[in-house]
């Protein structure tokens, strides 16, 4: 079968399914590029530009497709690392996530979220404990024990290797065309004028996914949403990250501790495909709620990359559009997070009777 796309959906579907005893074949141009953030970038993939962080049991919802998946996802994701670690050793599964109440409303809701969910290990944390931490919440917060975060990059690498050990075939030449055989097969045609066949094709492709479908009579139009990343050394303010979280939510900007006096700061902040210097701004002051610390830190490196967010449809799209092709892409902000249930879901639809 072949897996179209290499971000965390494709790699870690093609991973699965090797595992599962299935012949794969992966495609995907950036499988010639290193994995990494060298100073500012502005082209990184979905995968690479994200930071990386797990909001699984935060989810408001209670039920649903969306609820389900977060939830296997959670279960899953110990096991991978586990399993990765052989290949990356410094991959590991950060835990803990601080969600901060915007408002009393916002404290409500998150005080029954944590009396529903005390199994799933969330609390509510009062605003005199989050003084030192985040002087600003005065409302509180949410924290969630098993939520966190998981390094993109590293993840990448991991599966990246993982592939090479289950011979997996990682093609660099861009997917053009797709074009189904009488004989109930796929034709991968690629740029470079040659073409596989396939029983299956698996498409994670994000925004390049229309491309590929319109011509087969298919369609499911997604919009590009930029995500903006910052990183940062401190100049005054805190020497250590001792009573942080992995990740801390301040009204959907995450801040990310990685060593003494260094963080990640990124958001989803704004529609299409173009950066603008406000979001940039907005992100050092979340809304005048950022302390002093923070508006003050010196940025080290900045880089951007666009999220594909479905059109008139929930995130993510999971279907069988038709016998041997399946769509496994538009996962918007949460690709690492659900990049596990979604390779469940792939094998499951595969093999099923």
């Amino acid at each position: 079968m072949g897996v179209i796309g290499a971000g965390a959906i494709g790699l870690s579907t093609a991973w699965h399914l090797a595992q599962r005893g299935h012949h794969v074949s992966v495609y995907d141009p950036r499988l010639n590029d290193p994995v990494h953030r060298q100073g500012s970038a502005n082209d990184l993939s979905g995968t690479s530009a994200s930071l990386g962080v797990l909001m699984g049991h935060v989810f408001r919802r209670s039920s649903g497709r969306g609820w389900r998946l977060r939830r296997r996802s959670m279960e899953l994701w110990p096991q991978w690392i586990g399993a990765l670690q052989t290949h990356q050793p410094e991959l590991k599964l950060d835990l803990g996530l601080l969600q901060i109440a915007e408002d009393e409303q916002a404290a409500e809701r998150m005080e029954g979220l944590a009396s529903q969910r005390v199994d799933l290990g969330l609390e509510i944390v009062a605003k005199e404990a989050l003084n030192k931490v985040w002087p600003t919440a005065t409302h509180g917060g949410l924290h969630s024990r098993h939520d966190g975060r998981i390094d993109p990059l590293l993840l990448q690498q991991a599966l990246r290797e993982a592939l090479n050990e289950q011979s997996v075939e990682q093609t660099t030449t861009a997917v053009v065309h797709l074009e189904r055989n009488n004989n109930n097969k796929w034709s991968v045609h690629r740029a470079d004028g040659e073409s596989t066949l396939h029983d299956v094709v698996v498409l994670s492709t994000a925004l390049t996914t229309d491309t590929l479908l319109e011509p087969l009579g298919h369609a499911r139009a997604m919009t590009p949403v930029l995500g903006q990343a910052l990183s940062l050394q401190l100049t005054t303010g805190p020497t250590s990250w001792t009573n942080w979280p992995s990740v801390l939510v301040d009204q959907g900007f995450n801040l990310i501790p990685t060593s003494p006096g260094r963080l990640l700061l990124g958001a989803t902040v704004e529609p299409g495909d173009c950066a603008a210097e406000a979001p940039m701004t907005l992100m050092r002051s979340l809304n005048g709620r950022a302390p002093e610390w923070l508006r003050t830190a010196t940025v080290v490196a900045q880089w951007n990359g666009l999220r594909a967010r479905p059109m008139d449809r929930p995130a993510p799209l999971l279907e069988e559009l038709e016998p041997g092709l399946i769509l496994a892409s538009g996962h918007y902000r949460n690709g690492v997070l659900l990049a596990p249930a979604t390779a469940e879901w792939v094998a499951a639809a595969l093999e099923q009777p």
